[in-house]
C-alpha cells in the first residue's frame, strides 16, 4: 500500500480513552492500522527489594495477541516470553518511569499492560505513547481517592519510529515500509524535548551523520504532533 502521509509526518494518531476496561487508566492507542490497548493499574505494595524505602515502582508487560498479525502469533506462556517481548516491555517500563516521580507514589506499584490488537509497524512506540495516557489517567484516579499528595507525572512522554527506505527518510513507518527499511530507529522523548531512548541500527546500508540528524529532526516533529493528540485526548474529560 502506498504511503498516504508526508515523509516527515505520522500516520493518523488516535487515543481512545476509557476503552472498555476495569483499569483506572485505559486507552486504545492507534497509529494508522496499528492498535494497542494500554491499561494502567496499581497495587498497594512494591517488590521485595524496594520495601522500606518509601518509593514506588512502575513495571510494564507487552504482548501481541494471536490475531494481531496476518499469521497467528503463538501466545507467550509463563517462563517462555520471546526475547522481542522482553526487550519491548523493558523499554516501555524505562520510558514511563522517566516520566513519573517514584518518590511521590509512596510504596505502590503501577502496572502497565500493553496488548497489541493489530500490528502494522510501530507497536512499541504506539505502546509507549498510549502508556503515557493510561498512566496519567491512573494517577488522576489515585489522586481522586486521596492516595497521592502531589501529582507525580513530571513530563509528557511520546515515541515514534523513523527510518530510511530506498534512501528516503521517513517518520512513523508501517509494516510494509519497516520490513524493507535500510535503517530502523525508535525515538522516545519527553515534553521538554529531551530523549529518553534512541534505538537505531542499519539493517541493509550504513547511514551518515547527516541522515542521523534528519532522522532525529523528523522524529521530534512527529512526537510533537503525538503530544498534541495526547493533550487533546486528556482535555476531553
Amino acid at each position: 500500500m502506498p504511503r498516504t502521509h508526508a515523509a516527515d509526518a505520522t500516520r493518523e494518531v488516535r487515543f481512545e480513552r476509557n476503552f472498555p476496561s476495569n483499569a483506572p487508566g485505559s486507552v486504545l492507542a492507534c497509529f494508522g492500522e496499528t492498535q494497542v490497548l494500554c491499561t494502567a493499574t496499581y497495587t498497594e505494595s512494591v517488590p521485595m527489594w524496594m520495601k522500606g524505602r518509601g518509593n514506588g515502582w512502575l513495571t510494564a508487560e507487552y504482548s501481541m495477541l494471536p490475531a494481531s498479525t496476518d499469521r497467528r502469533k503463538p501466545r507467550d506462556r509463563a517462563g517462555k516470553i520471546d526475547g522481542r517481548s522482553v526487550e519491548i516491555q523493558r523499554l516501555i517500563g524505562r520510558s514511563v518511569r522517566a516520566a513519573v516521580d517514584m518518590k511521590l507514589l509512596g510504596e505502590r506499584t503501577i502496572w502497565v499492560d500493553c496488548d497489541v490488537l493489530k500490528a502494522d509497524g510501530g507497536t512499541r512506540t504506539a505502546a509507549i505513547s498510549g502508556a503515557y495516557v493510561a498512566v496519567y489517567d491512573c494517577l488522576m484516579a489515585m489522586g481522586e481517592k486521596r492516595l497521592l499528595r502531589v501529582f507525580p507525572m513530571r513530563t509528557q512522554l511520546g515515541a515514534v519510529s523513523v527510518g530510511i527506505v530506498k534512501g528516503e527518510v521517513l517518520c512513523d513507518l508501517c509494516y510494509a515500509e519497516d520490513s524493507k527499511a535500510d535503517v530502523d530507529m525508535n525515538l522516545v522523548m519527553t515534553g521538554e524535548g529531551e530523549f529518553i531512548e534512541v534505538q537505531g541500527s542499519a539493517e541493509g546500508k550504513t547511514f551518515s551523520r547527516k541522515q542521523l540528524d534528519e532522522l532525529l529532526e523528523i522524529g521530534e516533529t512527529g512526537i510533537r504532533h503525538i503530544f498534541e493528540v495526547q493533550r487533546a485526548a486528556l482535555e476531553a474529560r
